[in-house]
């Protein structure tokens, strides 16, 4: 790298910058998640979830899987995504020379919120993305009341 043109001989906060840096490349804490929730870089399939006023949702973002190999379940208010993708067919005679594309078994797992109602669960898969809507159960959706 360049250093920079505004860093100063004797820059003690830009050295302990370089420091800190130079020790998350070592432990390797490079692509940490940005929260608890988050997952780490390259976990598959990536994840949205939202709420809205009447739903969870949930949006797994996943070219190229058949929806019959992906299973989704819920259980004890956690909600799992799991499945299997399978890999692309290279012929004996092609070079791979780099392969990004995740293959193999994968697993997802959301925790839901108290007021998920997991017995209506809904699960649809289009133009690559398995979209997830768990309803909110009725007594947990505010009201208004009628002053008399």
């Amino acid at each position: 790298m360049f250093p920079s043109l505004t860093r100063f001989p004797g820059d003690l906060l830009a050295e302990f910058d370089g420091l800190h840096r130079q020790m998350e490349q070592l432990l390797g804490l490079t692509g940490v998640p940005s929260s608890i929730r988050a997952a780490g870089r390259g976990a598959f399939p990536a994840l949205n979830v939202g709420t809205t006023e009447d739903a969870v949702e949930i949006y797994a973002f996943a070219p190229g899987l058949d929806p019959a190999k992906v299973d989704v379940s819920v259980d004890n208010g956690l909600l799992t995504v799991s499945g299997e993708r399978a890999e692309d067919n290279v012929g004996e005679k092609d070079t791979v020379y780099a392969r990004e594309r995740f293959a193999g078994a994968f697993r997802r797992v959301v925790s839901l919120p108290d007021e998920a109602d997991t017995a209506r669960v809904e699960a649809s898969y289009r133009n690559g993305i398995l979209k997830i809507v768990v309803p909110k159960r009725e007594a947990s959706k505010p009201k208004r009341i009628e002053i008399r």
